[in-house]
Parts: structure tokens; C-alpha cells; sequence
């Protein structure tokens, strides 16, 4: 399994969020610091969870890390995350 597909697969278990894209930024980061030639090291996650209703967006980010701890002491150098709750009905 790459490792955009288990950021997908431990997002998907722990927050079941209603949109959830994840995208490879690592060919952006040929050469720099944590970028590796396999690529699988820059990330893009942006997400719509109703678990994120009432959180703060530095605890959203919390969570996130928590769940992605094992790839962020690994592969991952780098995480850019965009984390929502579903807009109410009629905003």
C-alpha cells in the first residue's frame, strides 16, 4: 500500500469524513530537505468531517497528527492540511 493510500485508509476509519482528498506533492520538493527519490514524503490532505464540528482548527490538526503519528515519524516530511466541518443545512 503507498502511503498517500494509508493516509486515505487512517482518515477514512477515524474521522468517516464526507470528502477527503489527499494528493502527492512530493515531485514539488525534488531536492529539498526530507524529499527522498522514491517521492511519497510531501503531502496535501484536505478534508470535510463532522467530527470537526466545535473543534478549534489547531485541534483538528491535533487529531489528524495523532492519527497519522506512525507516517509522520517516517515517510512523511511534510503535511499540509485543510480540515472542515460540513457546512449546517441552510448556511
Amino acid at each position: 500500500m503507498s502511503v498517500a493510500e494509508t493516509i486515505r485508509a487512517k482518515l477514512d476509519e477515524a474521522f468517516a469524513p464526507s470528502a477527503l482528498d489527499v494528493v502527492d506533492e512530493s515531485h514539488m520538493h525534488k531536492g529539498h530537505v526530507g524529499a527522498r527519490p522514491g517521492g511519497e514524503t510531501h503531502f496535501r490532505v484536505a478534508m470535510t468531517a463532522a467530527a470537526f464540528e466545535g473543534l478549534s482548527r489547531v485541534e483538528r490538526q491535533r487529531r489528524v497528527y495523532d492519527t497519522l503519528a506512525e507516517e509522520l515519524a517516517g515517510p512523511v516530511h511534510a503535511l499540509a492540511l485543510r480540515l472542515d466541518a460540513p457546512e449546517p443545512p441552510g448556511a
